[in-house]
């Protein structure tokens, strides 16, 4: 039976997931895991965190660019380089995440949309709508989804 996004959480609840997660950038897997985090939140598909061993050495180009999260705390980006393409601000993580999210501190999380490919037990994610937010949306999640033309009040 799918997950509602609807009963998901706010604040956000973190939990460890064993699913099989892989991103891939100009052809070449970037990250692969089985050891990630996912961060539930109402209206939102899950955000999957990976951990650093798990994302290839050298994919990862630390940007200028941060957000603010009022659960987690101050989020800066990466670049992502795989195979010949590079994509600005297609990950980012938390050095010092709230007392809450501790967990995924260090941890990188990808956007789905910036990146060529990127899978959870071998299903092709769809994006969330939007250019903000990260989600993933498999089969086994329902929305509707924020973050797609008018939702951004949600």
């Amino acid at each position: 039976m799918p997950e509602s996004v609807w009963d998901y959480p706010r604040p956000p609840r973190l939990e460890p997931t064993e699913r099989h997660l892989k991103v891939v950038l100009g052809g070449e897997v970037v990250a692969e895991t089985r050891r990630a985090y996912r961060v539930l939140e109402t209206s939102h598909p899950p955000n999957y965190y990976f951990p650093p061993a798990d994302v290839k050495e050298g994919v990862l180009s630390r940007s200028k660019g941060s957000s603010f999260c009022e659960f987690k705390g101050r989020a800066h980006y990466f670049d992502v380089r795989g195979g010949d393409r590079t994509t600005t601000d297609g990950a980012w993580g938390y050095d010092t995440p709230s007392h809450a999210f501790e967990a995924i501190k260090g941890y990188v999380c990808f956007y789905a949309s910036r990146m060529d490919e990127c899978y959870v037990d071998d299903e092709l994610v769809t994006p969330q709508p939007g250019d903000f937010y990260g989600g993933w949306i498999t089969t086994d999640i329902q929305g509707p989804f924020k973050g797609g033309p008018g939702t951004r009040g949600w």
